[in-house]
């Protein structure tokens, strides 16, 4: 066994690899005996492969070569003028066991630093890190942070491992972090994973996004799973009957790119490494990657696309104050936007202390490379993009209308072309580019006005008629299908609860938000949320008269959701009225707070099958969610023949042909008022109308299953006070 605390300095030497060309001895003394005319000797040339001892400096990262035996490392830094590459064994992190310092005129190709080990010379290493050095920046502004003593991730690193003394407060302070520094892993190789015939699926009208989080969709006991599974990959895929069951078709994962452990980020959006899937989630730590390929896999077998939730706008080392983890140290001025303001020397797009320069080539292909990696070796099908107006951004901060570089090549990628794009189309910049005004093109949107026009109109805000109308339909308003612009309505990701504020439960019980536990004094998130606590705030000793409508008012969002043109996503655990206790902003409560509470799901049954019953409902009607905006084929009403556009008017229904798309007609009565009022049903006494939904009703009767619809009679409805009735034809 190699003894850990051994080192092995390599320092490779550049004279050995010159190409020799040799004449053969018998060769020559038949050259010198030979007389014009006759048969001329010739040199035989003594092959060298130069990369084979100095290492290529592509693909970056570290790459296996079974053919060699061997491993290339090959890393990028402009500004550097020394790396040294770092091999660990996993028995001590203090010390490496070899220890290769790279000889710039033979281990740098332009701006990458790069060499080749055979595998006995790792002597049994299974980590790595390097140590970079280069010129430092006078005054506080530090356009280059190079600290030759710091140990650094490689960017590249297709897994990361955490020492047990790893240390965040360790990588802020200056000089060395050995033992407490996190480090790359190099021995993962793809092939050793048999996908089987594995095969993306696709979903278009039948499209349902749903946004969870790995550990907290079964990180309670709640959730009924043995402890080593809970919050992890595996207990995702135990979940899998019940996703098929409630019927989603896409599942959005928040973030599992490797964060730092550290930062207390619960959420995940504190990027420490790319290429790997974060450890925790796995109940085999040391098998991450199989376990979420395992995850993939199982989630394709059930008909479900896998969408990651991918934060490339900043990382976790945040601003001058934050750790050295891996960007800052092997080549800050690269890597990040920076400012001429010594006292905030990073921009901040992000709000979170840093932004990535994703306008370099070099940092726009460390996307595109990790976006290629999670399609090609991970068989993920799409990913939502955190603050997607952050890429967008050129060097000195502003803002590129027209054809930003990264998302350019991210269009005409052979492999990302292919892959589901959605973009949260603002930053904390102030930049806004919901719609058009997004330059990505193809790409689907978070639509926030979506979210803020149905919140508002259903808790019975004025003026909102006109608004819903436009998001019911696709947000043409957002996504023109004028000629020019051609767009179709399902760009529009439609969304009432994400991640980040109210849950839908908490959206109809609290007019305050109660983020305390935070440790911000109940500072921080939206200051409104559009919410109404449906007359009495918060839980404790709520009315049975209360909790009913609070319960409709859930179904009303789940119904305007389900019946909008243009895709519609919710947050796990809406379905049955999770909770997070009013708090709104919930990024560092890796608790009972955020993770579901599956209790709730028998306590609120019936609110889960009207949400089972009303996505089965919209999948069965195409006519609904289409490829083209509804145009001549819905005409809107209102109690009577016209729509009531005016500021006080708080109702409004629709007929929606479903002749094109071979399918039934609609007949659709809204009411937000606080009082009865009945519907003129149009083409009522032509043809009967078979009720399907109306959400005044106590479960079973809220929504009817398939073949049990109840028919109407005549051509007027009454639709009690804050409730909606839908008809089918």
């Amino acid at each position: 066994m190699v003894d850990p605390s051994a080192k092995q300095e390599l320092f490779l030497d550049r004279s050995a690899l010159i190409v020799e060309l040799t004449l053969s001895p018998t060769r020559a003394k038949r050259h010198m005996l030979e007389k014009p005319g006759m048969n001329k000797g010739h040199w035989e040339p003594k092959i060298i492969n130069w990369p084979s001892f100095e290492g290529s400096p592509m693909p970056l990262g570290v790459t296996y070569l079974p053919e060699e035996g061997a491993y290339n490392f090959a890393l990028y830094s402009k500004n550097a003028t020394e790396v040294t590459l770092l091999l660990f064994h996993e028995e001590n992190h203090l010390r490496p066991v070899v220890e290769v310092w790279l000889e710039p005129l033979s281990h740098k190709t332009k701006r990458v630093w790069h060499c080749r080990l055979k595998a006995n010379d790792l002597h049994g290493a299974r980590h790595y890190a390097y140590r970079v050095n280069g010129p430092m920046t006078d005054g506080a502004s530090p356009r280059n942070a190079f600290d030759p003593e710091k140990l650094l991730l490689d960017p590249y690193a297709k897994g990361v491992y955490f020492p047990p003394t790893f240390s965040r407060e360790a990588a802020k302070r200056p000089g060395a972090n050995a033992g407490q520094a996190p480090l790359g892993i190099f021995r993962f190789h793809a092939a050793d994973f048999d996908w089987n015939g594995d095969k993306s699926p696709l979903h278009f009208s039948d499209a349902i996004i749903y946004e969870l989080h790995v550990k907290g969709f079964t990180a309670s006991h709640s959730s009924g799973m043995a402890e080593p599974v809970r919050g992890t990959y595996v207990g995702l895929i135990e979940k899998i009957p019940y996703l098929q069951e409630l019927g989603v078709t896409i599942v959005e994962l928040m973030p599992v790119h490797q964060f730092d452990p550290q930062e207390g980020n619960y959420w995940g959006y504190m990027t420490l490494n790319f290429f790997s899937p974060h450890l925790t989630y796995a109940s085999r730590p040391e098998e991450a990657n199989t376990e979420f390929k395992e995850m993939v896999k199982a989630l394709h077998a059930a008909g479900i696309e896998v969408i990651l939730d991918v934060v490339y706008n900043h990382t976790a080392e945040a601003d001058q104050w934050g750790p050295t983890y891996s960007f800052k140290g092997i080549d800050n001025a690269s890597f990040y936007l920076l400012t001429h303001d010594t006292a905030h020397p990073y921009a901040d797009f992000a709000g979170t202390g840093n932004t990535l320069n994703c306008a370099d080539p070099f940092i726009r292909n460390l996307i595109l490379d990790s976006l290629r990696y999670w399609v090609t070796e991970m068989h993920v099908d799409g990913f939502r993009f955190d603050l997607a107006s952050i890429l967008t951004r050129s060097e000195d901060g502003s803002i590129d209308w027209n054809d930003p570089p990264l998302l350019s090549a991210i269009r005409t990628d052979p492999v990302l072309s292919r892959a589901r794009l959605i973009a949260e189309p603002w930053d904390a910049g102030g930049a806004y580019q919901l719609g058009t005004s997004f330059p990505g093109m193809f790409w689907h949107q978070w639509n926030g006005k979506f979210r803020d026009d149905i919140r508002r109109f259903v808790r019975g805000d004025l003026s909102f008629v006109p608004p819903v109308m436009r998001r019911l339909y696709g947000s043409d308003d957002l996504f023109p299908d004028r000629i020019e612009e051609a767009r179709r309505p399902f760009y529009s990701i439609n969304y009432i609860i994400a991640h980040d504020g109210l849950t839908l439960y908490d959206l109809v019980s609290y007019n305050e938000r109660r983020n305390e536990a935070n440790g911000h004094q109940n500072t921080d998130g939206p200051s409104d949320d559009y919410s109404w606590n449906c007359g009495f705030e918060g839980d404790d000793g709520v009315s049975p008269d209360v909790m009913a409508l609070r319960k409709r008012q859930a179904k009303n969002f789940f119904c305007l959701l389900m019946l909008s043109n243009g895709i519609p996503m919710f947050a796990a655990g809406d379905e049955f009225l999770h909770t997070q206790g009013g708090n709104n902003n919930p990024y560092n409560q890796d608790n009972e707070t955020t993770w579901l509470n599956w209790d709730r799901l028998s306590k609120n049954r019936d609110v889960f099958r009207f949400v089972k019953l009303i996505i089965s409902f919209r999948k069965a009607h195409p006519t609904i969610c289409r490829s083209r905006f509804w145009r001549e084929e819905i005409r809107w009403r209102g109690v009577g023949s016209t729509t009531d556009l005016s500021y006080h008017s708080q109702s409004l229904a629709y007929y929606l042909s479903g002749k094109s798309q071979q399918d039934d007609d609609l007949y659709v009565m809204i009411n937000a008022y606080t009082e009865p009022l009945t519907f003129t049903i149009f083409d009522g006494l032509q043809k009967p109308w078979s009720r399907v939904v109306d959400t005044s009703f106590e479960s079973p009767e809220d929504i009817l299953e398939a073949g049990n619809e109840v028919t109407v009679v005549g051509s007027r409805y009454r639709v009690e006070p804050r409730s909606i009735v839908v008809l089918t034809q």
